[in-house]
């Protein structure tokens, strides 16, 4: 919006600095460009990482190449030590001069000599050196005799110098150490005891004139072409900001001319997705914007009248919902009223089975029969009181008790029913769940309206499973509030399945998906007050033509503090 309002102000500026509608041109200047000024940078920026690149280059190459010319020359010391120790361990002095006179003829190397630890020299490749003494504080024993006495052990760190010869040439010393081996304690020729660690040093000139040519060939090749790749960068760079910026500047540049002059049709065209494509964007769009003012306002009408509607259409629906809230009021001082005139008969029901209970022998099949009446009539009993309750809150009647009991009590309850007999029914529990708080009359209603909606989206064939579970994670009952274990009870059907587009919607009251007359869409939305009130969750997945899975979880600890409005009919169940 900033850009806008900027371009609308230069324009209103251009307009009224010059009487024809175009602003006059100042005098150009190569000097003071921005091609100028960005070309110098770019030049100094890439002149100064392409010179770090070739000092990091060649530096890093130096270092390489230098290490394997030590590692070689020491490979080459050792080697000759290893070569004169039987000549040596015989006496053969002549045969040492001749294997170190051969190996000095090897390509670089300058001379060989052996001194002794006093720094007499013994044998050399220049015979006028034999004889003579090595200052102790020249470069080739200062390291090890810096401390006033020879080290025993020399670090590979100082087994080599870089020195200067008189003729000016840089020399690489590499020294290694003769030791007085067993061998050489007990030989006729040594009189060295055992307790004479150092016998002497091996020393090795090795000529550093094919390294530093081939340094300085390579820096000049380095230096080449790290030249020729600046450069190559830098007229890229110089051809891709022409592309990038110049074009689009000049671009900019007619179209505020000519849009000032008066031509609002003029668009700038928009090269690339970036800032001064962003920016030739706003123009255009501050451009439309001055061409279709007259049109929104015209459009404005039309568009507050659509609002309107909306508006309408969303307080028709507040209002629908606030009807369907009275209704469901209105259903449970209904059936607050039929359970005033049922609870009688029933309680005579009840009497009159505890009578006729009592006469019956213990442990025939009428006994058990008139137990499951007596235990049924004491449930509808309690979904009475429930219904008696549904307009006033109550907490559930919480105790300790085991689920899966209840799960096999209201299995056993519906199997053997009409409805159900073609139902293959697959109950899974497991025995080391925990006892839960809970209400097991609430619970089975639950259950019951799960399996009886269960049955209608299969018709009278399918495949029901039941299943309870612990949660292997903690189950937080909301917001705030501590995590804790729980338990999950999972009813599974191979039915219909349930649209995406009602599953939002399944615990809404009055919802349902049934034929008239087969239930008023009452029995989810009970169901979940139930489960909420026992401080759990209820969920549902569903797939069309693949079956539905209600999962139910509570918890394992805790008594529910809160009730919740339940007690429904199981005809009321409905998805």
């Amino acid at each position: 919006m900033r850009s806008v309002l900027t371009a609308q102000e230069m324009m209103t500026t251009m307009i009224s600095a010059s009487p024809a509608g175009v602003s006059p041109e100042r005098p150009y200047s190569f000097f003071r460009s921005l091609r100028l000024r960005l070309g110098l940078t770019l030049a100094v920026a890439i002149a100064g990482s392409a010179a770090v690149f070739a000092i990091f280059i060649i530096t890093h190459s130096r270092s390489e190449i230098l290490d394997q010319t030590i590692s070689q020359n020491q490979q080459t010391a050792e080697v000759i030590r290893r070569s004169i120790r039987s000549a040596m361990l015989q006496n053969h002095r002549e045969q040492v001069a001749q294997i170190i006179d051969a190996v000095s003829r090897t390509p670089g190397i300058v001379k060989v000599r052996i001194f002794d630890k006093e720094g007499e020299i013994i044998t050399s490749t220049l015979t006028a050196e034999i004889g003579t003494r090595v200052d102790q504080t020249a470069e080739a024993c200062y390291h090890c005799h810096a401390a006033g006495r020879p080290l025993q052990q020399i670090p590979g760190s100082v087994r080599h110098r870089i020195y200067r010869s008189p003729e000016g040439h840089r020399v690489l010393g590499t020294i290694d150490v003769i030791r007085n081996e067993p061998a050489c304690a007990t030989a006729e020729c040594h009189a060295h005891p055992e307790s004479v660690t150092v016998l002497g040093v091996l020393d090795v000139a090795y000529s550093l004139d094919a390294f530093d040519a081939a340094e300085r060939s390579d820096i000049l090749t380095v230096a080449g072409i790290t030249a020729a790749l600046a450069i190559v960068i830098f007229f890229a760079a110089i051809l891709l900001v022409n592309r990038l910026v110049y074009q689009p500047l000049e671009d900019l540049e007619v179209g505020a001319r000519l849009v000032s002059a008066g031509d609002r049709e003029h668009l700038i065209p928009v090269r690339r997705p970036d800032e001064i494509g962003h920016l030739a964007d706003s123009f255009n769009r501050m451009t439309s914007a001055l061409k279709d003012s007259e049109r929104a306002l015209a459009e404005w009408a039309h568009t507050l009248e659509q609002k309107v509607e909306e508006k309408t259409a969303e307080l028709g629906l507040a209002e629908a919902k606030t009807m369907q809230a009275e209704k469901l009021a209105s259903v449970g001082l209904l059936a607050a009223g039929i359970a005033h005139e049922i609870n009688n008969p029933l309680t005579g029901v009840l009497t009159f089975s505890h009578l006729v209970r009592a006469r019956l022998p213990e442990g025939s099949p009428e006994a058990e029969d008139m137990d499951v009446i007596i235990r049924e009539t004491k449930r509808c009993a309690g979904i009475i009181r429930r219904l008696l309750d549904f307009a006033r809150e109550k907490k559930p009647e919480v105790l300790l008790g085991d689920i899966n009991a209840v799960i096999r009590e209201t299995v056993q309850f519906v199997e053997h029913q009409a409805g159900f007999q073609n139902v293959a029914f697959l109950v899974e529990l497991d025995p080391q769940l925990p006892a839960i708080w809970m209400d097991p009359n609430q619970l089975k209603q639950v259950i019951i309206n799960l399996i009886v909606n269960a049955r209608d989206a299969m018709g009278e064939r399918g495949r029901l499973c039941i299943c309870s579970r612990r949660l292997q994670n903690l189950y937080s009952p909301g917001p705030g509030r501590r995590a804790v274990p729980a338990i999950e009870l999972m009813v599974s059907d191979s039915g219909c399945g349930i649209p995406p587009e009602n599953l939002p919607k399944i615990f809404d009251p009055f919802f349902t998906s049934k034929e008239p007359g087969r239930g008023v869409g009452l029995g989810l939305s009970v169901g979940y007050s139930i489960v909420k009130s026992h401080g759990g969750a209820i969920e549902v997945e569903s797939e069309v033509a693949r079956g539905t899975t209600f999962r139910i979880i509570l918890p394992v600890e805790g008594v529910p503090s809160k009730g919740g409005r339940e007690g429904h009919a199981n005809e009321d169940s409905g998805r």
